[in-house]
């Protein structure tokens, strides 16, 4: 089996199309992907050198089952949804539950880790006759070429979890191993959205992973749905991130909005600070909070996402799409690049265009500017008044 990196950048993306319940789903993942799952698993850095000896402390293993007990109250579904991943890719599934945890419970354990400058850049531009969501997937550089599409019908005989979810119907990019919607990902109700982690100081177990909070997104059927799920009230967020998001079914105007969402020690519900762009607007979002007030990891995160938002401070004139191309493919930070072609921390495995007016999902497994999308995916709806998924 060749070595992660020896292979190069290729330009292919798997997907799967896969219907059932949770747990199905999750199985058909991992079996489908079970080599790329276990690859992965074997190489991660940050699984075996940070959060494997974070899970063998007394505190760390605290966090873990204090964390799981609260999902799988809240969200047993999910819980069901990765072990199935787990049972399909014949990977234990402690390893991916750490994957979700990730700095929750290596600072529950005081386990110090690596400075990567992991992060995404986003940029909404919402002009007349253009309206795109733009997003680099940035990640550690062992999910290069370990990455693939879900495209699931999930259904359940009863509500489940804290939201009574009966069914849902999304694609989502995915990191192996891990649960749906922490990438770019869409769903039939007509969300988009794409994800940048942003990193508290001050993280919480027993309250709910910023990885399930956006699985659960996946189910939002309108804006102030997405919101509640967001707010999470009873729990809130452990970790925090910010979410991008639009509703291509909206029948107002288009609006583009940025959710940073934080971690509270005190209430039980996330932090959300909501920034809106109406029409001839635009908005940005790199890893550092720009709004909500708290405390942030000293990390290259922080640096890398400062001196990006350096480099795309043209995004406000964007108009159309070449322009969100033309922005999201700057390399001219040695450093700390808009989209980094590959070094031994982080890679830009990917980099996806959402077309709000065509409807389409474009993606690029190289820099957009110097090749063509790998892939356009047709954004397929919920017809409202038959029930029925329509293009």
């Amino acid at each position: 089996m060749p070595a992660i990196g020896s292979i190069g950048r290729r330009h292919s993306i798997p997907i799967i199309y896969t219907r059932g319940t949770h747990y199905e789903v999750g199985f058909d993942v991992g079996r489908t992907f079970a080599s790329l799952i276990q690859e992965f698993i074997e190489n991660c850095s940050t699984l075996n050198e940070e959060l494997l000896p974070a899970y063998n402390t007394i505190k760390g293993r605290q966090t873990y089952e204090d964390t799981l007990l609260s999902l799988k109250t809240n969200f047993p579904q999910y819980i069901r949804e990765l072990e199935g991943t787990a049972d399909g890719s014949k990977v234990p599934f402690y390893k991916l539950f750490l994957l979700h945890l990730d700095r929750i419970i290596t600072v529950s354990a005081g386990i110090k880790v690596n400075c990567q400058p992991v992060g995404c850049s986003t940029i909404c531009v919402n002009q007349p006759g253009y309206e795109i969501l733009g997003h680099t997937e940035d990640a550690i550089t062992e999910n290069l070429n370990h990455f693939y599409f879900v495209s699931a019908h999930i259904t359940s005989e009863k509500p489940e979890g804290k939201w009574k979810v009966v069914e849902e119907r999304f694609t989502s990019l995915c990191y192996p191993g891990h649960l749906p919607g922490y990438t770019m990902s869409y769903n039939h109700h007509g969300l988009v959205f794409s994800i940048n982690t942003l990193s508290a100081l001050n993280v919480f177990g027993a309250k709910t992973p910023r990885h399930f909070l956006t699985r659960a997104l996946l189910s939002a059927e309108n804006y102030s749905h997405a919101l509640q799920i967001l707010e999470d009230v009873g729990c809130g967020a452990g970790d925090g991130c910010s979410i991008n998001l639009t509703f291509l079914n909206e029948e107002k105007q288009r609006t583009f909005y940025n959710i940073e969402m934080a971690p509270s020690g005190t209430d039980k519900k996330s932090l959300l600070n909501v920034l809106p762009a109406s029409l001839g607007e635009n908005l940005m979002h790199t890893n550092k909070y720009m709004r909500v007030s708290i405390p942030e990891e000293e990390s290259c995160m922080l640096d890398s996402s400062v001196a990006r938002m350096i480099a795309l401070q043209g995004y406000s004139e964007a108009t159309n799409k070449c322009n969100v191309i033309e922005l999201l493919s700057n390399e001219n930070n040695k450093e700390y690049p808009v989209f980094v072609s590959t070094n031994d921390f982080v890679s830009t495995i990917a980099v996806g265009v959402f077309d709000c007016t065509e409807k389409t999902w474009s993606i690029y497994a190289d820099n957009p500017k110097k090749t063509k999308p790998l892939v356009v995916l047709p954004l397929v709806l919920k017809n409202k008044e038959t029930n029925s998924v329509c293009h």
